[in-house]
Parts: C-alpha cells; sequence; structure tokens
C-alpha cells in the first residue's frame, strides 16, 4: 500500500528569460519566431485566442500549471507564485468537458500582473474575460465547472497543445496562435528571427511594389530534372 501523494507541488528554481530577451521577442509575428525555429514551436490550433474582443499578443515567462482533467488546484496555486509578466499555461491534459479558467481567474492573474493565460481546455464567464482584458488563449467556450482538489504541479513541465513547455521558456503569443521558445535556444532564436525578418521584408517589398508573383522557378527545376511536363 503506497501513502497518497501531496494535493499539490511547487517547484522552485526554474531559469528564466532576461528581460532584454523578453524584450528582444516583442512586436515579432509568431509565423517569424516559427520560421526562426525551423517551423515549428506552435501550440496546437485548437489553442487559439479566446475571442475578438481582446487584444490577444503577449510575451513572457512560462508559469506551468499542471493540472489534472476538470481540475484547477494548480492553475489557483499558480497565481500566488506567478511574478509580475509570467505567463501562465494551464494544463488539463486537453480535457474539454468543464471550463479551466473563469473571469475571476483572470482578474486575480491581472492583479498579480501577469502577461497573459495559455490552457489547453476552454474557459467560460466570456464578458467579464473581456472586462479584465488579460490576453488569453484557450480551446474554446464551455461554462462547466472544474473541481480544485489536485493532484497538481507548478513550476515543472507539462504537454500541452502537443508541445513540452517547461517554466521558465519564453511564450510569445498573438492572433495566430501560442509559440514555445525553449529556455536554451532564446538567444539563438533571437538572432535567427532577425535574419528572418529581414528577408520577409524583401520579399514583402518585392510582392508589393514589383509585382513578384514567382516564388518557384519552374523553368530551372525542368532543366535540372526536378520537375517534369507530363
Amino acid at each position: 500500500m503506497i501513502e497518497e501523494p501531496p494535493v499539490l507541488t511547487l517547484i522552485e528554481g526554474f531559469p528564466r528569460p532576461t528581460q532584454a530577451q523578453i524584450d528582444a521577442l516583442k512586436g515579432i509575428p509568431t509565423g517569424f519566431v516559427c520560421d526562426a525555429m525551423n517551423g515549428l514551436g506552435s501550440l496546437a490550433t485548437q489553442i487559439a485566442p479566446i475571442g475578438p474582443d481582446i487584444d490577444c499578443v503577449a510575451v513572457g515567462p512560462a508559469l506551468v500549471a499542471d493540472n489534472g482533467a476538470a481540475d484547477i488546484l494548480a492553475t489557483l496555486a499558480a497565481i500566488e507564485v506567478a511574478q509580475a509578466g509570467d505567463i501562465v499555461v494551464a494544463s488539463v491534459a486537453g480535457h474539454r468537458g468543464c471550463s479551466a479558467s473563469g473571469d475571476q481567474v483572470m482578474g486575480m492573474l491581472k492583479n498579480r500582473g501577469a502577461a497573459g493565460f495559455v490552457t489547453d481546455g476552454p474557459m467560460r464567464d466570456y464578458e467579464g474575460i473581456v472586462e479584465v482584458g488579460l490576453p488569453a488563449w484557450c480551446t474554446g467556450l464551455n461554462p462547466n465547472s472544474p473541481y480544485g482538489s489536485g493532484p497538481g504541479t507548478v513550476g515543472g513541465t507539462a504537454v500541452v497543445g502537443g508541445v513540452s513547455v517547461s517554466s521558465g521558456d519564453l511564450i510569445v503569443a498573438d492572433r495566430n496562435g501560442v509559440v514555445v521558445i525553449p529556455h536554451a535556444r532564446i538567444d539563438a532564436v533571437i538572432a535567427r528571427v532577425a535574419e528572418v525578418k529581414a528577408l520577409e521584408d524583401g520579399l514583402e517589398a518585392k510582392v508589393r511594389n514589383e509585382g513578384f508573383c514567382t516564388p518557384v522557378d519552374i523553368q530551372k527545376m525542368l532543366a535540372e530534372g526536378r520537375a517534369v511536363k507530363a
């Protein structure tokens, strides 16, 4: 017979991005960030901005609240340990049978100074969340109530939307979705983003100003045998 596990585990001391690293990615589209990570890094499409009435743009360190399905104990605990600028990433194991957060939780997170909230479950109290104004990403809306009994872990790692997210990773999120930059890769991604932006700016200028419409050189591909006519 084993002992009952603790209902809440708090993990401390995880590395955090610097303010300079956070600032370097503010205003950068999530698409550029994914391009800088070889086209990857985004959470599943189902995790989307909660609605059109909130400016869902945020950049900040992930604080992972790993809840079980239909539970929010870790999320509630994350409110107390969050630092200003954190983005709480609340895993509910993808459960969609009840809400993973509502307007009161969003209000407390805003009071705490959080920069945003991400979950792989639904949310509720849309009108109240709009009034709070904290950027939020979720899988939709569901008014059913969650429990707060645990077990849960704050400050660790969880798989959210098909991506492993660790506390201290850097979250870049906008209307297009949520991207996770592993902490160890932040500087490399920042450097690569500058290159991606230069390439995108150059292509945009050609498309808008020069009538560019030939992204694939078909004649060259035919000459090299990489394309054939049938």
